[in-house]
């Protein structure tokens, strides 16, 4: 039962009915309004994929998916079942159904990356020869065909005849009677021909009167003359109807024999539809496929930019505000979080989207958030969210909490320890009965207090619960590790002491029985377990004192201040009342809200700086594809002019070797004397000029780069500031933008075209000095870096920022976990340049769970 409240606090129902809007048939809107919640991870995976591959198809086909001609056949194959007659309508659905279905199986089937639509469309059973008896039998109107039966198509070509026969002979009386007609038309009063006659002239045209008008002037009448015809054309009609019922039902008979693979067929393509419609609507709100963590392999929570989907139909469907996203980025260990700050800051907004988001993705919906989103697949989701007051009943608000709170403890138990209905009609009958009696009189009754016992405990001492109580005993319950536990100002409507040590043994208790647990409050003393218990985390609901209004911005890590003082003095109380209320509270208070205010305001100066880091890394970016981008039409360029120098070449020495073949063929024609020799001598020197390249231009006297010149990179087109020397190797580094690079000597030169000297290495001395030994690396807090839990690029940033900051060794602790981050960090590490070397850390130190990088 507490799975249907938490269903109606959580407003379920009204994303399923949005949900519906985006079905394409009957049945599967209907499906889609009561939407069923998986009981295992492996259905919600099922379903998830199954969305994934409709939303790839819908993302390269036009239309998309289409479930034109289906219809809910249910009713119709359940009367058939019965030997019931369809009619015409019916079987045309059915038709319409088959046809359908056959053209999204052909669809699907014609792709090639959709196992998963293709195994589920692969069992359905379309029976064409069935659709096309339908069609033959009936027609577009649903009405029976001539051509469904010989015997019909006589009965039809008979009524044809009689019909005609009727209208000839009406026609004539008109004609001789017109005098005494109101109009001379030829009508019909069920299934008997008539004409309108005047009253006074009823004698004139003698038959049967089968109606008359509102004004009783016009008499409806049947001449006796087709009054034969007409019993004819009646019983005419008859035989039709029997032989239209005689072949609607041979056909109902072979829907019949079908029908458990209609029904599958139903089944098949109404999940067909509700997979379209949940990718439709994914689509339209944005949404991201999640992926389902398991938290005990220290994978993290990720939902950034996470946004409530009502609120998002709301904005766009109804004009609404803007949604203002939250992030949640939950570690491993972390089991239990409370969320302090200001009322209407968006704490509760909170919890229903973490909670609707986690149903999104139990069942096969993407969740609106940024990508990548990964949280754990939780078998239950249980809140209490709101007010549970009741005059009716008796229950106080703290009363209505603590009934709701136990069922959820319930919940967490082996499943079969909840209230049953019974129980829980027991138990309201109970609660209604004791109306007469006050709100907490009944929660001292329901706790299984005496009076006696009452006042032996003084007055405002907090009851202690009767183990006959529905408050389940902790003890007796076995630990659900996979529930999502939402908790809305828990602890709230009592005595603030005595509610605040409640909320905080009922938040321990859900730290050992819970997957995760969202908790917000206005207690305190809630912020300290935060530091007492690793497995708690604080988070606040940011507030602008310059406005007096919520940013409903979620920050993480820092509990949430109050603000009442502050805004009580702003909204014009007397500065004086402020004061007397601020020496009540105590300096204490006064400075831990300084202190919470202090770490606000370093938070807002980091997210600051991030955001200009992160525009600078896009500018960066931007500038090295423009780079990289010019670098490689350099070196199409290049070779292109390699490969028509090339050409020319080619095409130079060949037509030098026909000319010096001309000159050594007129030499060896007749006899060659001494001029002749000298003349071919001239014309060879006269051909080597001819072709032989031009020298290059001599160099211009070389230059050494220092460090504040401006130089030119030919390959890259881009002048750059020398920032180091060269060294022995020719090497030395530049900037040009906001990008530093290495180059080699021979690479640059300077802005009027000089290409620098060569650096002559000094010869090596026979004597090898042995290398000095490196001073003894001690391992501190502040030349160790814990990288666990970290994504590879957040972790590179990281790393990044403590090799700038260190001479030495630098621990790395990354752990083992899937060998992914270590990987990253290894390859970070072999390519960073003030890196020399890196190797695993000794045992002692944690083995292959940390690298030690050597930093020059």
């Amino acid at each position: 039962m507490i799975q249907s409240e938490t269903l109606e606090l959580l407003e379920w129902h009204r994303l399923c009915q949005h949900l519906s809007t985006f079905a394409a048939t009957k049945l599967g809107a209907m499906v889609a309004r009561a939407l069923p919640i998986p009981t295992t991870q492996a259905e919600s995976t099922e379903l998830l994929a199954q969305t994934k591959e409709v939303y790839q198809l819908e993302s390269r086909l036009t239309p998309g998916l289409s479930f034109e001609g289906i219809q809910d056949i249910g009713d119709s194959l359940e009367r058939a079942e019965l030997q019931g007659i369809l009619s015409g309508q019916e079987l045309l659905a059915i038709a319409t159904t088959l046809s359908g279905a056959r053209n999204l199986r052909r669809l699907i089937d014609n792709q090639e990356d959709v196992p998963i639509l293709t195994e589920l469309v692969a069992e359905l059973r379309t029976y064409p020869e069935l659709e096309q008896e339908i069609h033959r039998c009936i027609d577009e109107r649903a009405q029976v065909t001539d051509r469904a039966s010989h015997k019909l198509g006589e009965i039809r070509e008979d009524l044809r005849k009689l019909r005609s026969q009727i209208t000839r002979k009406l026609q004539n009386i008109i004609q001789v009677k017109s005098g005494a007609l109101q109009e001379q038309i030829i009508t019909q009063r069920g299934d008997r021909y008539v004409i309108p006659v005047k009253s006074p002239q009823k004698d004139a045209i003698p038959g049967i009167v089968h109606d008359t008008s509102t004004s009783g002037a016009t008499l409806y009448i049947e001449p006796n003359s087709i009054v034969p015809m007409g019993n004819q054309l009646r019983q005419a009609i008859r035989r039709e109807q029997a032989e239209e019922e005689i072949i609607r039902r041979h056909l109902t008979e072979q829907v019949a024999a079908v029908k458990p693979d209609l029904e599958k067929l139903l089944a098949i393509v109404t999940t067909l539809d509700i997979a379209t419609a949940k990718a439709r609507y994914s689509f339209w709100i944005g949404a991201n496929p999640p992926r389902f963590v398991n938290r005990q392999e220290q994978e993290i929570i990720t939902l950034r930019q996470l946004r409530h989907p009502l609120l998002v139909w709301q904005q766009q469907h109804e004009q609404g505000h803007p949604v203002i996203p939250v992030d949640l980025l939950i570690s491993p260990h972390i089991k239990v979080v409370t969320i302090t700050g200001p009322n209407t800051g968006g704490k509760t907004v909170t919890l229903k989207t973490l909670g609707l988001a986690a149903l999104m993705a139990k069942v096969g919906l993407f969740v609106p958030a940024r990508e990548p989103v990964e949280m754990p697949w939780f078998d239950q989701v249980l809140a209490d969210i709101g007010d549970e007051q009741s005059l009716q009943q008796s229950l106080s608000t703290f009363s209505g909490h603590i009934r709701r709170i136990s069922r959820i403890l319930n919940a967490l138990g082996t499943g079969d320890r909840g209230l049953v209905t019974g129980d829980w009609e027991e138990e309201k009958a109970e609660e209604q009965g004791a109306g007469s009696r006050g709100a907490e009189e009944h929660e001292v009754r329901q706790a299984g207090i005496s009076d006696a016992d009452r006042g032996s405990r003084g007055e405002n001492s907090f009851p202690i619960p009767n183990p006959q109580s529905p408050i389940p005993n902790p003890q007796s319950l076995i630990p659900n590790p996979q529930s999502l536990v939402l908790l809305d100002e828990v602890g709230a409507g009592t005595d603030p002491v005595e509610g605040s040590a409640l909320a905080i043994a009922l938040l321990q208790y859900l730290a050992d029985h819970a997957q995760l647990t969202i908790a917000t409050t206005h207690f305190g003393e809630l912020k300290a377990l935060k530091y007492d218990d690793i497995r708690f985390e604080n988070a606040s609901v940011e507030f602008n004192e310059a406005t007096l209004s919520p940013t409903y911005r979620l920050l993480w890590g820092i509990p949430g201040r109050s603000n009442a003082l502050t805004i009580a003095l702003r909204l014009g109380l007397k500065p004086e009342v402020v004061e007397a209320a601020k020496s009540q509270v105590g300096e204490a208070t006064d400075e831990v809200n300084q202190v919470i205010a202090g770490l606000e305001a370093q938070r807002r100066s980091q997210e600051t700086k991030a955001a200009e880091a992160q525009e600078l890394l896009k500018q960066a970016e931007k500038l090295y594809k423009e780079v990289s981008r010019k670098a490689t039409a350099l070196e199409e360029r290049e070779k292109d002019l390699r490969a028509s120098q090339e050409v020319a070449v080619q095409q130079a020495i060949i037509q030098a070797k026909g000319e010096i073949a001309q000159v050594i063929r007129r030499l060896q024609q007749g006899k060659t004397t001494a001029q002749d020799a000298q003349q071919a001598t001239k014309s060879l020197s006269e051909i080597t000029e001819k072709y032989q390249p031009a020298p290059p231009p001599k160099a211009k006297p070389g230059f050494m780069p220092k460090v504040g010149d401006r130089i030119r990179i030919p390959k890259l087109g881009q002048t750059a500031e020398v920032l180091t020397a060269p060294n022995t190797d020719g090497e030395f580094s530049v900037r040009f933008g906001i990008m530093k690079m290495t180059v080699q000597l021979q690479d640059v030169e300077s802005l009027d075209g000089q290409k620098p000297e060569p650096i002559s290495k000094p010869k090596a001395t026979p004597a090898v000095t042995p290398p000095p030994q490196p001073a003894l690396a001690i391992r501190t807090s502040k030349n160790t870096i814990d990288l666990r839990g970290k994504r590879v690029a957040d972790a590179e940033y990281i790393l990044d920022k403590a090799i700038s900051e260190t001479d030495g060794p630098l621990w790395i602790i990354h752990g083992h976990g899937t060998g992914k981050l270590k990987q990253g960090v290894n390859a970070f590490l072999h390519q960073h340049p003030r890196v020399s070397h890196h190797e695993p850390a000794a045992q002692a130190d944690g083995g292959s769970g940390v690298t030690i990088a050597h930093v020059e």
